[in-house]
């Protein structure tokens, strides 16, 4: 006989913030309980209305939506954990994946950690353990650097001070400079370094572009380069 009671983590509580994944891409990547939990707080804070609300209307959702974005965080933030505090339910979206993962979330969180307010993890998408999870490099331990500084000189800092890290490197690169970063990488860490550039992540044009960092380079060379781009390098000494 089947188990009819009710799923009491399908229901938000009173003064609590749900900190909600949503899908990088595949909308069937939506859980039940992100879905449910959407659906029934009393606020929700985005990016960015027009997506967020795309998505609620797409499943049929209808709630008060609020911007929060890298512009009015530090404002919002204490604004959202002032409304929790009075016992409105919150939940906190990014456009895409995991709030506070190189999106806007963090502010809000330690707001509410501050004042001992209840921080809810209502778990799902992320690229890059999505691309860690498939990419075959080792997944014992690695650093997330999330986006790096736009310029050349940092970049190839990071790339040197890490050169011999022992765990897996993990990072994002905007569509604008994924080409020069593989470069560099050549560069810096050498053509036989393996790495995994994975590009549209559950979308229809996923790629996964996996093995020694020049033969990756030039294979990368020769596919479109829009998309969102998740980029990670094995340990010095792995061999695929």
């Amino acid at each position: 006989m089947a188990d009819s009671t009710p799923n009491a983590s399908l229901t938000p509580l009173p003064g609590h913030l749900y900190v909600v994944a949503t899908p990088i891409g595949n909308l069937a990547d939506l859980t039940e309980r992100a879905r449910a939990i959407l659906g029934s707080v009393d606020l929700v804070a985005c990016e960015d209305t027009r997506t967020t609300g795309g998505l609620l209307t797409r499943f049929g959702l209808r709630r008060d939506l609020l911007a929060y974005h890298d512009h009015n965080e530090i404002e919002v933030a204490e604004k959202l954990a002032d409304l929790i505090a009075a016992g409105k339910t919150v939940a906190i979206v990014s456009d895409a994946g995991t709030p506070a993962i190189s999106d806007p979330g963090f502010r809000v969180v330690r707001a509410c950690r501050r004042r001992n307010l209840p921080v809810v993890p209502v778990p799902g998408a992320c690229a890059v353990v999505a691309v860690l999870s498939a990419s075959g490099l080792p997944t014992n331990g690695f650093l997330f650097a999330g986006f790096l500084i736009a310029k050349t000189s940092a970049r190839c800092a990071f790339l040197e001070k890490y050169r011999d890290f022992e765990f897996t490197l993990a990072l994002y690169e905007s569509c604008h400079r994924i080409d020069k970063f593989a470069d560099e990488i050549v560069e810096k860490l050498g053509p036989d370094r393996v790495v995994c550039i994975a590009k549209e992540v559950t979308k229809l044009h996923e790629c996964f572009l996996v093995g020694r960092a020049g033969e990756v380079r030039d294979r990368l060379a020769k596919t479109s380069l829009k998309g969102e781009f998740v980029v990670l390098i094995a340990p010095v000494n792995f061999v695929l």
